[in-house]
């Protein structure tokens, strides 16, 4: 009931005291406690009727209201007449409040007789109204109260708190915790509010700390002592706490003896239930007795124990105890601690037995016999040996006796193949391409081979396990080994195939070699190889694929163009015939033999294309050109093709070239070009040639005619007499005979003429034949003929050139008449021809 106090004052504190409600209403504590020598504070608010200001406060103690004079009278403790002037320090009641809502008063040294009703009379301009506050002052302190937990759980945090319904600002108090005499966790707080003070204490409370007290202390700072003080005692909920002790106390016995061990419960909230026991964290199926004897201890018992118990929070779990049974080594066996164990390695043996307490002397064994010097664990082996295969044992000793050998162990050593050899199965020599055969042989390995491996890179197969055959050899097969293999592998040592081949890397070499060979140099070409087996080799020279001569070098003392060419060279030994690639040998000389060529001829119609080509013989080849004609005429053309385009007649002539490089100059012989007129051109002409000569024919008719016609009638005596001998004849030009000629200008080479001639008189000479027949003629003066003869030429010949067949491809007749009047008689016709020839 003391904890149901504190609250219900604070609840009753908190309620609203007033007289006609609808009025006056105030809120204040019912209740203030306080004892002798303290001050009080006592905290109040009020609302007047109306919002009215309040005008007047008179504190009463123990007022009683007289209903004669309606008022109160008492004790006054305090009375003013202006609200809100500050209060006096040296008044013991003060009112704090104002003209609004505060009524708090405070009491400077509370007296017992304090005690009773405090009256607060209020008025305002319309109203009055009487409060009471009870006051409760005691002699001694106050005694603070102590708030627990509903549960307080190990390890789960608390919080303790410690008040008192006291409130006064100017007294300065202190709380102080303490647990059983040893300061609490200073995670404390301290709250004052206007009707209380209190302390919060927080910790986390450990099982030893059930049933222990917790004090709360009010502490004076002014008195320097304790006020008062409240303890209340913890109920801490905890699982069991365990303990065990072990009889005897080290719990190390010998195999044989008896041990017990004894469960303690220490403490447990709430009560704990059964007790059961484990070793090494399982359960043993023994009865659950919070004592276990264990009767004889055998060696298996060895272990930890350790015993649990449960409540309603669950279970907890004792500490351990080891628990440790002696005995002597068992039988012994021993482990190899390196394997495989290889020849020549290091390895160690060691030797495992249970025992209690651990061995401290071992005895080795190698197949049956002491191995001296050794008393350890371990039997170590620096470098094994084959001798040291076999089978280990040992004995292991300790305070309590000797073990028994065990089984041993077999120390296998491991080796790779010994002695091995490679051997060539083919009769020597051995010739490039040969099939040859090779065996892999051992003497003895641990363990077996499985495999083998070959240094031989080319082409080759392995018919049956270490047996090698190389289908071909290369000629720079020089050496081949095998190895035979286990877990490790032997390589045997190289064997020589000494393999013959013909002659490699044939080449020719230039012994003086130079930037160029000019014509006159010396030269000398040497036949070089890179190897050869046998030896012995002969060498042959080719050039340009036909036969030199034998001999390793090929000299020239003075190197000429004609030695230029492709040279190889053969070398032959007893295998066979290697030729070197061709060797180009070319020399430098200043251009030569120049000729000009003509396309498409030498002779060319006009109009046509000619193209001359100076060719020459030069190495390097002519990098310049100069071109002349017949009359040394430089022609300003530095190219190798002279081009004629059209050709004229005026281009016939001689023409030469001359080339030069960067090593001299060289020039052709003249080269005649001849330019035919076009038959276009020799008809144009010829037409002209013609008409000239017809026209000039005419004109000289006319005079004949003229002439004749005067001439008869002055001499025609003379005309009578000469007639028989005058016939129409050819007469040269220094006879003085009347003849006209027509000449071809444009021939060079060659004139043709056609001439007319007409006879002097009338009367025919004496010596030409047919004269009759012609005198007949002139008499009865009929007109004289003359047949011009004109050869065809043949197709594709010219005027200037001769014929090439007989001028008998047709003929043209030219007839001149005598026109006159009359009937021109019947008389012969002498012809005269004219050969037209270039």
């Amino acid at each position: 009931m003391h904890l149901l106090g504190p609250w219900l004052l604070l609840l009753v504190s908190e309620c609203l005291a007033f007289s006609d409600s609808h009025k006056w209403s105030f809120y204040h504590p019912h209740t203030v406690y306080a004892w002798e020598g303290a001050c009080v504070w006592i905290s109040c608010k009020y609302t007047t009727p109306k919002s009215e200001d309040l005008e007047n406060v008179t504190v009463y103690h123990n007022a009683e209201y007289s209903s004669v004079t309606k008022s109160y009278s008492g004790t006054i403790l305090y009375r003013t007449t202006k609200i809100g002037e500050p209060p006096s320090q040296q008044e013991r009641v003060r009112f704090l409040g104002g003209t609004k809502n505060n009524c708090s008063l405070s009491i400077s040294r509370a007296h017992v007789n304090d005690s009773g009703r405090l009256g607060l009379r209020m008025m305002s301009k319309t109203d009055r109204w009487m409060e009471e506050i009870h006051l409760n002052v005691s002699e001694r302190p106050l005694v603070p109260r102590i708030r627990l937990p509903p549960e307080i759980r190990e390890s789960q945090e608390a919080t303790l708190t410690c008040w008192l319904n006291f409130t006064c600002f100017g007294y300065r108090t202190q709380w102080q915790w303490s647990l059983e005499e040893e300061p609490a966790d200073p995670s404390t707080s301290t709250t004052a509010t206007t009707d209380l003070i209190q302390s919060e204490l927080k910790f986390q409370p450990q099982w030893r700390h059930h049933g222990k007290n917790v004090t709360c202390q009010l502490w004076s700072d002014r008195e320097q002592r304790v006020l008062s003080e409240e303890t209340v005692r913890l109920d801490v909920k905890h699982r069991p706490k365990l303990q065990i002790t072990v009889s005897p106390r080290e719990a190390t016995v010998k195999e044989g003896d008896s041990v017990s061990m004894t469960c303690k419960v220490v403490s447990s909230n709430p009560e704990h239930r059964t007790v059961s026991w484990l070793k090494d964290g399982a359960p043993l199926s023994v009865q659950e007795t919070p004592t276990l004897t264990l009767h004889p201890v055998a060696r298996n018992m060895s272990g930890q124990y350790s015993c649990q118990a449960s409540n309603n929070l669950g279970t907890s779990e004792s500490g351990k105890v080891a628990l440790e049974v002696q005995y002597a080594p068992e039988p012994s066996t021993v482990q190899i601690l390196q394997l495989p164990v290889i020849e020549g390695k290091t390895v160690e043996l060691m030797c495992t037995s249970r025992a209690n307490p651990p061995p401290t002397n071992y005895t080795w064994y190698h197949d049956g016999k002491d191995v001296p010097g050794n008393t350890e664990k371990t039997l170590w082996i620096p470098e094994v040996l084959l001798s040291h295969a076999g089978t280990y044992s040992c004995l292991a000793e300790n305070a309590l006796g000797l073990g028994q050998i065990g089984p041993g162990a077999e120390l296998d050593v491991q080796y790779a193949p010994k002695n091995v050899t490679a051997v060539i199965q083919n009769p020597t020599p051995i010739r490039e391409g040969d099939r040859v055969t090779v065996s892999c042989n051992y003497n003895s390995s641990n363990p077996r081979v499985t495999r083998y491996q070959w240094s031989h890179r080319g082409s080759w197969g392995q018919q049956s396990p270490g047996l090698l055959v190389i289908q071909k050899v290369a000629w720079d097969d020089k050496t081949v080994t095998c190895a035979a293999c286990n877990s490790w592998c032997s390589w045997a040592p190289p064997v020589n195939l000494n393999v013959h081949y013909a002659p490699r890397d044939v080449r020719v070499l230039q012994t003086n070699p130079r930037p160029e060979i000019h014509s006159g140099h010396p030269v000398v070409l040497q036949c070089d190889f890179s190897s050869s087996r046998p030896g012995e080799v002969r060498f042959i020279w080719k050039k340009n694929g036909s036969f030199l001569g034998e001999g390793r070098e090929l000299s020239f003392n003075s190197v000429s163009p004609e030695d230029a060419g492709n040279y190889s060279c053969s070398v032959s030994n007893s295998i066979g015939q290697t030729a070197s690639e061709a060797w180009g040998l070319q020399v430098l000389y200043a251009p030569r033999r120049l000729r000009v060529s003509m396309a498409p001829g030498d002779s060319v119609m006009e109009g046509e294309k000619a193209a001359l080509t100076c060719e020459s013989d030069a190495n390097p080849p002519v990098s310049q050109y100069s071109w002349f004609d017949w009359n040394n005429q430089n022609l300003r053309h530095a190219g190798r093709t002279l081009r004629l385009d059209p050709a004229k007649v005026e281009h016939s002539g001689a023409y030469w070239c001359r080339g030069a490089s960067r090593l001299g100059v060289g020039e052709s012989p003249p080269s005649t070009l001849t330019v035919y007129y076009s038959p276009e051109t020799i008809g144009r002409r010829a037409a002209v040639v013609l008409g000239l000569c017809l026209a000039l024919l005419i004109l000289v008719i006319f005079g004949v005619k003229f002439w004749r016609n005067w001439k008869r009638s002055q001499s025609q005596q003379g005309l009578q007499e000469n007639s028989s001998g005058q016939s129409m004849r050819r007469t040269p030009l220094s006879e003085g005979s009347h003849a006209m000629g027509c000449c071809n200008p444009v021939m060079e080479d060659g004139i043709s003429y056609a001439a007319l001639r007409f006879p002097e008189t009338d009367t025919p000479g004496t010596g030409d034949a047919g004269s009759s027949g012609m005198q007949g003629l002139r008499q009865d003066g009929s007109d004289a003929v003359t047949y011009s003869v004109v050869q065809k030429r043949r197709v594709g010949d010219y005027e200037n050139v001769a014929p090439n067949s007989p001028e008998d491809e047709g003929i043209h007749y030219s007839e001149l008449i005598q026109f006159g009047a009359g009937e021109r008689p019947r008389v012969r016709e002498d012809v005269e021809y004219v050969t037209l020839k270039h």
